[in-house]
Protein backbone atom coordinates (compact mmCIF):
# COMPACT_ATOMS: atom_id res chain seq x y z
CA UNK A 1 0.00 0.00 0.00
CA UNK A 2 1.84 3.34 -0.77
CA UNK A 3 1.82 5.89 1.85
CA UNK A 4 1.25 9.36 0.56
CA UNK A 5 2.76 12.07 2.44
CA UNK A 6 0.76 15.25 3.57
CA UNK A 7 1.45 18.25 1.92
CA UNK A 8 2.55 20.56 4.55
CA UNK A 9 -0.21 23.61 5.77
CA UNK A 10 0.22 26.98 6.47
CA UNK A 11 0.60 28.46 10.12
CA UNK A 12 0.18 31.58 11.22
CA UNK A 13 3.81 31.36 13.20
CA UNK A 14 6.35 32.99 12.80
CA UNK A 15 8.01 29.55 12.32
CA UNK A 16 5.37 27.91 10.67
CA UNK A 17 5.15 30.95 8.05
CA UNK A 18 8.72 30.95 7.28
CA UNK A 19 8.79 27.26 7.01
CA UNK A 20 5.71 27.00 4.66
CA UNK A 21 7.55 30.27 2.56
CA UNK A 22 10.69 28.14 2.52
CA UNK A 23 8.49 24.97 0.96
CA UNK A 24 6.54 27.47 -1.78
CA UNK A 25 9.73 28.94 -2.84
CA UNK A 26 11.02 26.15 -3.93
CA UNK A 27 8.05 24.61 -5.54
CA UNK A 28 7.71 27.79 -7.87
CA UNK A 29 11.05 29.10 -7.65
CA UNK A 30 11.54 29.94 -11.46
CA UNK A 31 8.17 32.50 -11.21
CA UNK A 32 9.06 33.97 -8.28
CA UNK A 33 12.42 34.47 -9.35
CA UNK A 34 11.31 35.94 -12.55
CA UNK A 35 8.70 39.01 -9.91
CA UNK A 36 11.79 39.70 -7.54
CA UNK A 37 13.65 40.71 -10.88
CA UNK A 38 10.44 42.46 -12.13
CA UNK A 39 9.63 43.80 -8.83
CA UNK A 40 13.61 45.26 -8.38
CA UNK A 41 14.20 46.59 -12.17
CA UNK A 42 10.68 48.75 -11.20
CA UNK A 43 12.33 49.45 -7.63
CA UNK A 44 15.37 50.93 -9.08
CA UNK A 45 15.04 54.10 -9.98
CA UNK A 46 13.84 55.23 -7.30
CA UNK A 47 16.74 53.57 -5.25
CA UNK A 48 19.05 55.43 -7.82
CA UNK A 49 18.01 58.93 -7.32
CA UNK A 50 17.40 58.12 -3.13
CA UNK A 51 21.10 57.47 -2.88
CA UNK A 52 22.18 60.39 -4.86
CA UNK A 53 24.15 62.67 -2.85
CA UNK A 54 23.23 65.63 -5.24
CA UNK A 55 22.15 69.04 -3.63
CA UNK A 56 19.01 70.05 -3.63
CA UNK A 57 18.78 72.61 -6.41
CA UNK A 58 15.21 72.98 -8.30
CA UNK A 59 16.56 70.28 -10.80
CA UNK A 60 17.14 67.99 -8.12
CA UNK A 61 13.59 68.32 -6.40
CA UNK A 62 11.74 68.15 -9.45
CA UNK A 63 13.70 65.18 -10.02
CA UNK A 64 12.58 64.27 -6.35
CA UNK A 65 8.96 65.02 -7.07
CA UNK A 66 9.17 62.50 -10.24
CA UNK A 67 10.25 59.93 -7.88
CA UNK A 68 7.43 60.54 -5.64
CA UNK A 69 4.88 60.41 -8.82
CA UNK A 70 6.58 57.61 -9.88
CA UNK A 71 6.51 55.97 -6.85
CA UNK A 72 2.79 56.06 -5.85
CA UNK A 73 1.51 56.03 -9.76
CA UNK A 74 3.39 53.10 -11.48
CA UNK A 75 6.10 50.76 -8.64
CA UNK A 76 3.40 50.91 -6.48
CA UNK A 77 1.17 48.97 -8.91
CA UNK A 78 3.98 47.05 -9.87
CA UNK A 79 4.44 46.02 -6.04
CA UNK A 80 1.33 44.98 -5.38
CA UNK A 81 1.00 42.98 -7.89
CA UNK A 82 3.97 41.07 -6.99
CA UNK A 83 2.62 40.61 -3.85
CA UNK A 84 -0.29 38.52 -5.43
CA UNK A 85 1.80 36.77 -7.02
CA UNK A 86 3.62 35.50 -4.21
CA UNK A 87 0.14 34.86 -2.72
CA UNK A 88 -0.51 32.43 -5.51
CA UNK A 89 2.39 30.51 -5.52
CA UNK A 90 2.25 29.97 -1.61
CA UNK A 91 -1.56 28.95 -2.55
CA UNK A 92 -0.50 26.44 -5.72
CA UNK A 93 -2.54 28.62 -7.84
CA UNK A 94 -1.99 28.63 -11.19
CA UNK A 95 -0.90 32.25 -12.15
CA UNK A 96 0.48 34.09 -15.18
CA UNK A 97 3.60 36.72 -14.99
CA UNK A 98 1.53 39.07 -16.82
CA UNK A 99 -1.05 39.31 -14.13
CA UNK A 100 1.42 41.36 -11.82
CA UNK A 101 0.27 44.35 -14.16
CA UNK A 102 -3.01 43.63 -14.44
CA UNK A 103 -3.57 46.33 -11.62
CA UNK A 104 -3.17 49.25 -14.66
CA UNK A 105 -5.79 48.03 -16.00
CA UNK A 106 -8.33 47.26 -13.06
CA UNK A 107 -8.24 48.13 -9.40
CA UNK A 108 -5.64 50.92 -10.60
CA UNK A 109 -7.33 53.52 -8.34
CA UNK A 110 -7.78 51.44 -5.41
CA UNK A 111 -4.42 50.05 -5.44
CA UNK A 112 -3.09 53.83 -5.21
CA UNK A 113 -5.15 55.19 -2.54
CA UNK A 114 -4.96 51.78 -0.50
CA UNK A 115 -1.23 52.36 -0.59
CA UNK A 116 -0.93 56.00 -0.18
CA UNK A 117 -3.38 55.84 2.59
CA UNK A 118 -1.19 53.38 4.21
CA UNK A 119 1.82 54.90 3.84
CA UNK A 120 0.57 57.94 5.31
CA UNK A 121 -0.96 56.36 8.16
CA UNK A 122 2.18 54.52 9.01
CA UNK A 123 4.13 57.88 8.57
CA UNK A 124 1.99 59.64 10.78
CA UNK A 125 3.32 56.53 13.05
CA UNK A 126 7.11 57.35 12.89
CA UNK A 127 6.39 61.02 12.87
CA UNK A 128 5.16 60.97 16.79
CA UNK A 129 6.52 57.85 17.86
CA UNK A 130 8.70 55.59 16.46
CA UNK A 131 6.74 52.30 17.95
CA UNK A 132 3.40 52.87 17.12
CA UNK A 133 4.78 53.34 13.33
CA UNK A 134 6.08 49.64 13.94
CA UNK A 135 2.53 48.36 15.42
CA UNK A 136 0.63 50.20 12.24
CA UNK A 137 3.15 48.61 10.04
CA UNK A 138 2.25 45.55 11.79
CA UNK A 139 -1.22 45.70 11.32
CA UNK A 140 -1.47 47.32 8.04
CA UNK A 141 0.59 44.27 6.70
CA UNK A 142 -1.81 42.57 4.85
CA UNK A 143 -3.63 45.47 2.81
CA UNK A 144 -2.10 44.94 -0.19
CA UNK A 145 -3.14 41.00 -0.11
CA UNK A 146 -6.64 42.41 0.62
CA UNK A 147 -6.48 45.22 -2.28
CA UNK A 148 -5.72 41.94 -4.84
CA UNK A 149 -7.10 39.10 -3.04
CA UNK A 150 -10.58 40.23 -1.93
CA UNK A 151 -10.63 43.50 -4.55
CA UNK A 152 -11.06 45.57 -1.51
CA UNK A 153 -11.58 49.35 -1.63
CA UNK A 154 -8.79 51.37 0.25
CA UNK A 155 -10.47 51.90 3.26
CA UNK A 156 -12.63 48.76 3.65
CA UNK A 157 -8.93 46.61 3.06
CA UNK A 158 -7.03 49.23 5.94
CA UNK A 159 -9.80 48.04 8.13
CA UNK A 160 -10.36 44.40 7.16
CA UNK A 161 -6.28 44.29 7.87
CA UNK A 162 -6.40 45.79 11.33
CA UNK A 163 -8.96 43.18 12.43
CA UNK A 164 -7.04 40.19 10.82
CA UNK A 165 -4.13 41.03 12.12
CA UNK A 166 -5.49 41.27 16.03
CA UNK A 167 -3.35 38.65 18.31
CA UNK A 168 -0.95 38.36 15.23
CA UNK A 169 0.73 41.63 15.95
CA UNK A 170 4.24 40.60 18.04
CA UNK A 171 3.92 37.47 15.00
CA UNK A 172 4.07 39.99 12.11
CA UNK A 173 6.64 41.73 14.24
CA UNK A 174 9.10 39.09 14.77
CA UNK A 175 8.75 38.20 11.18
CA UNK A 176 10.10 41.60 10.60
CA UNK A 177 12.91 41.24 13.02
CA UNK A 178 13.58 37.79 11.15
CA UNK A 179 13.83 39.25 7.64
CA UNK A 180 17.16 41.26 9.31
CA UNK A 181 19.13 38.22 9.63
CA UNK A 182 17.95 36.45 7.05
CA UNK A 183 18.66 38.96 4.32
CA UNK A 184 22.18 39.51 5.78
CA UNK A 185 22.82 35.85 5.99
CA UNK A 186 22.14 35.97 2.23
CA UNK A 187 24.18 38.93 1.41
CA UNK A 188 27.25 36.54 3.52
CA UNK A 189 26.37 34.01 0.91
CA UNK A 190 28.20 35.61 -2.23
CA UNK A 191 25.77 38.04 -2.16
CA UNK A 192 23.86 35.89 -4.72
CA UNK A 193 22.37 34.34 -2.04
CA UNK A 194 20.22 38.09 -1.52
CA UNK A 195 18.21 36.93 -3.66
CA UNK A 196 17.29 33.56 -2.15
CA UNK A 197 16.28 35.90 0.78
CA UNK A 198 14.06 38.37 -0.97
CA UNK A 199 12.14 35.53 -1.94
CA UNK A 200 11.78 33.66 0.73
CA UNK A 201 10.71 36.54 3.42
CA UNK A 202 8.34 37.76 0.85
CA UNK A 203 6.52 33.97 0.75
CA UNK A 204 6.94 34.21 4.49
CA UNK A 205 4.61 37.03 4.27
CA UNK A 206 2.04 35.97 1.64
CA UNK A 207 1.91 32.78 3.68
CA UNK A 208 1.24 34.40 7.03
CA UNK A 209 -1.89 36.00 5.39
CA UNK A 210 -2.55 33.15 3.53
CA UNK A 211 -2.66 31.13 7.27
CA UNK A 212 -4.57 33.77 8.86
CA UNK A 213 -7.06 34.16 6.01
CA UNK A 214 -7.89 30.33 5.87
CA UNK A 215 -8.60 30.22 9.87
CA UNK A 216 -11.12 33.75 9.25
CA UNK A 217 -12.99 31.59 6.92
CA UNK A 218 -13.09 28.21 8.79
CA UNK A 219 -14.35 29.82 11.66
Amino acid sequence: MEIIKAERRPEATITGSYGYGWQQMWKHFLYLFLVMIIVGIAESPISIISDSDAENSPGRIIVQILAAAYWLLVFSVIKYGGDLMYLRAVRNQKFEIGEMFDGFKKNYINIILANLLTFSIIGLGFVFLIVPGIILACRLAFVSYLVMDKDMEPVAAVEKSWEMTRGHGWRLFGMGLLAIPVAIGGFLCFIVGIIFSIIWISAAFASMYHAVDLSKNSN
